[in-house]
């Protein structure tokens, strides 16, 4: 009886064993370094390029040209890969058979046999990047309105409408969406708010 109870002790702390190393390679491994480095590399190049532009170049339509080039990629990069790739999620416009636009959000069931899966820690930097750089260009939004540079004010808002409407898309997938069925955007201000890198796009 004796071997009998150390044989069970054996088998249980095999089972944990495999457990805590099951938890932390889906916890700490980064499975997808180059989207991750991609993901943050353009939003973050576009907030050190209007910092510190003056000091490279007195041009502002320089400076505004690159900016909203590094934004314009972000805002790709972002929404067609590594959404999909770091947290399982994307969003896009369809057009039907009768000619009307709807946006679709969807989201992918995670799975740990699945090596392409997303791990925790690029789902953190994902977030991360995706709520706090919105957030620096707002604040760029008043600092810009109250210094009254009023001539960068539709630079910022070009970013924070970019980068706001992959925030915004992404969070509809997350709340709403599931894996196969689409979510179409419901709210006439959604659509409008989702639109508005197209609108800016069509003006530039």
């Amino acid at each position: 009886m004796k071997q009998a109870l150390v044989d069970d002790t054996e088998d249980v702390s095999l089972d944990f064993g495999a457990e805590e190393e099951e938890r932390a390679l889906r916890t700490a491994k980064i499975r997808h370094p180059l989207a991750t480095f991609f993901h943050l590399f353009f939003r973050v190049s576009a907030i050190i390029t209007y910092l510190f532009c003056d000091w490279f170049s007195k041009s502002f339509v320089a400076c505004f040209v690159m900016i909203i080039t590094l934004l314009s990629c972000d805002f790709w990069s972002v929404k067609n890969v590594t959404g999909r790739l770091l947290v399982g999620l994307r969003w896009w416009n369809q057009i039907d058979e009768d000619g009307k636009s709807h946006w679709v959000f969807e989201a992918k069931k995670p799975s740990l046999q699945n090596k392409t899966t997303a791990t925790e820690a690029e789902a953190r930097i994902f977030w991360l990047g995706l709520i706090i750089c919105p957030l620096i260009w707002t604040g760029f939004f008043f600092s810009t309105l109250f210094s009254l540079k009023l001539k960068w004010l539709a630079l910022v808002i070009a970013g924070i409408s970019l980068q706001a409407a992959n925030l915004y898309g992404y969070i509809r997938c997350k709340v709403g969406g599931e894996e196969g069925v689409p979510s179409s955007a419901s709210s006439l201000l959604g659509q409008q708010f989702l639109q508005r890198p197209d609108i800016i796009f069509g003006v530039l």
